[in-house]
């Protein structure tokens, strides 16, 4: 375990290089977010004192690069029929208690009218891969809003696609996929998702995305079963590997019909210190304060922000089917109207010192 000095010389390494070895990458988790509960005991004002320093530090990047700005997305969540059966989502193809429901052309282009009066400038179409959408229905849609709202960015979250999907959607005006590799490690993969899916292509996705020339986002749930510090580790080396454009992370939630409806929630703690850390190995990273982490905690987005994020997406979808797309239990925002929710979460930035602004809310170019 490192005393302060030693972490505060780690955090500084990173803040410089931008990168740590796998070892220093532990030893860093492990003391600013200790799991075990006789460690929070022995050094929580150690990790304490840590994590206030490294968060201090991420905020200092972050302000370099995007000001107090906050960029917001407008989250459209069309269908919620998922072939997939991943074992931690409430979606997923087995859970037949799941109340199905998919969005017309007609229903999803109501949501962007009601979101660009709001103010929003990037729409993310985000739901389970539901083969019902053809890559001719897809591609309709993302090119009817694209020429209602040109100055509007597409975001994509439809889960894995052929590379010629990917381009048709790209072709039709999509301008940034998100695609959670949720763990880097083969074998914690196979501990999350039927055997019949696998990491080797969704790594391959990612990279199809990024040649493709999307804005690329990865991601993955913080405290997911069977995850380890070393796992997490292998997360972050891989996501220097990929230099995504965004990052969603987020504590893990059980959802109560799934078959890890018992397992122990991630950590609130280590999801943030991991968002600082990504801020540091990537300075113009997009990093949402997730939902989860509002969900997690009361005032979870604020903390998220004063860790290092720099996005929100507030819920778009028509207020009759937010509760049906139901990742995990308990997700917050389900029972607001599109304006009541942003009007919320704008005094919320307000009260940090931040404002949401009216931007595509691009990806900086690197150098």
């Amino acid at each position: 375990m490192l005393n302060f000095m030693q972490g505060k010389q780690l955090i500084d390494t990173l803040f410089k290089e931008k990168r740590l070895d796998n070892t220093s990458f532990q030893l860093l988790i492990e003391s600013v977010s200790p799991l075990s509960q006789t460690l929070q005991e022995e050094t929580s004002s150690l990790s304490m004192e840590l994590s206030s320093y490294l968060f201090e530090k991420a905020r200092e990047v972050t302000a370099i690069h995007f000001q107090n700005h906050i960029y917001k997305r407008g989250l459209i969540e069309f269908t919620n029929y998922c072939q997939n059966d991943c074992y931690y989502c409430g979606i997923r193809r087995s859970n037949g208690n799941a109340s199905r429901y998919r969005l017309n052309k007609q229903a999803i282009l109501e949501c962007c009218e009601q979101g660009y009066i709001l103010g929003f400038r990037t729409f993310v179409l985000q739901g389970g891969e539901d083969p019902y959408y053809t890559d001719t229905i897809l591609t309709d849609i993302i090119s009817s809003i694209k020429n209602r709202y040109s100055d509007c960015a597409i975001t994509l979250s439809l889960g894995e696609k052929s590379k010629e999907s990917f381009l048709s959607y790209f072709n039709a005006g999509a301008d940034r996929y998100l695609l959670r590799h949720e763990t880097a490690d083969e074998t914690h993969y196979s501990k999350l998702h039927p055997s019949i899916q696998k990491l080797e292509s969704r790594k391959q996705c990612l990279l199809n995305l990024k040649e493709i020339g999307y804005q690329t986002g990865t991601g993955f749930m913080v405290g997911s079963p069977y995850q380890t510090t070393q796992t997490l580790v292998e997360d972050l080396q891989f996501i220097h590997e990929l230099q995504p454009h965004m990052v969603g992370i987020g504590p893990f939630l059980p959802h109560h019909q799934t078959p890890f409806a018992n397992k122990s929630a991630g950590s609130l703690q280590r999801t943030l210190c991991l968002i600082s850390i990504l801020r540091f190995m990537l300075p113009t990273l997009l990093i949402p304060a997730t939902t989860a982490l509002g969900t997690i905690h009361p005032k979870g987005r604020e903390l998220g922000i004063l860790a290092g994020a720099n996005v929100v997406m507030p819920n778009l979808s028509p207020l009759s089917i937010r509760k049906k797309y139901m990742l995990y239990d308990n997700k917050i925002c389900t029972g607001e109207e599109a304006a009541e929710c942003q009007g919320c979460l704008s005094n919320r930035m307000n009260n940090i010192g931040r404002i949401l602004v009216i931007d595509r809310g691009d990806a900086p170019e690197r150098n």
